[in-house]
Parts: C-alpha cells; structure tokens; sequence
C-alpha cells in the first residue's frame, strides 16, 4: 500500500461530481463503499475483495482521490473510512441513492 506521505485527500469543498460517479461506478468499489457503509473505520482486508495488490491499491487510490474515502495508515495497516459527512454536505442524497 502506499506510504502515509503519499495519502492525499481532497477537501470536502473541492470534491466534484464527475470523479465521485466514476468513481462508484466500477463494480470492485461499488463493493468497499458498500462494505463501509456503516461508517464503522474497517482494515484494509476487511472491506476489500481479494483482488491482487495492484487492483487493490489502484481502486483504493482512487475511491481517495475522488474524496468517497479517507485511507488511515497505522503500522503495516491501512483503515479506511467512508467520507459520509462530506459527501452529504456536497452532494445531498447521493450515497442514499448508490446504495440502496
């Protein structure tokens, strides 16, 4: 996974819609933002399909990137949490909607 200096996170206020869809739209992390839905902050091995490293870290930098999640590093783990809160504020309804 990637070292804690490279985790950049949008801020709530930056974050657009076009990224957030593209986002959710692929299948794999369709799966990881429904898995933390209950806002629960999970491990990385918890919430992720086993997948090979590679598609695991390219979905997972992508979910940041867009701001659906927030990536935590704590030793040779990585939690994650979905962006619930800033996403609501920035796009009322839309998790609401992908999920159910």
């Amino acid at each position: 996974m990637a070292a804690a200096a490279e985790l950049t996170h949008p801020d709530a206020d930056r974050l657009e819609l076009a990224e957030v869809l593209a986002a959710l739209g692929h299948p794999v992390r369709l799966e990881i933002v429904r898995r933390l839905a209950s806002g629960a902050e999970a491990s990385c091995g918890e919430v992720v399909p086993d997948l090979p490293r590679s598609s695991v870290t390219h979905h997972l930098k992508t979910l940041r990137e867009s701001g659906v999640i927030c990536q935590r590093p704590q030793g040779r783990k990585l939690y994650l949490t979905l962006r619930r809160e800033d996403l609501e504020r920035r796009f009322p309804g839309l998790l609401e909607l992908v999920l159910a």
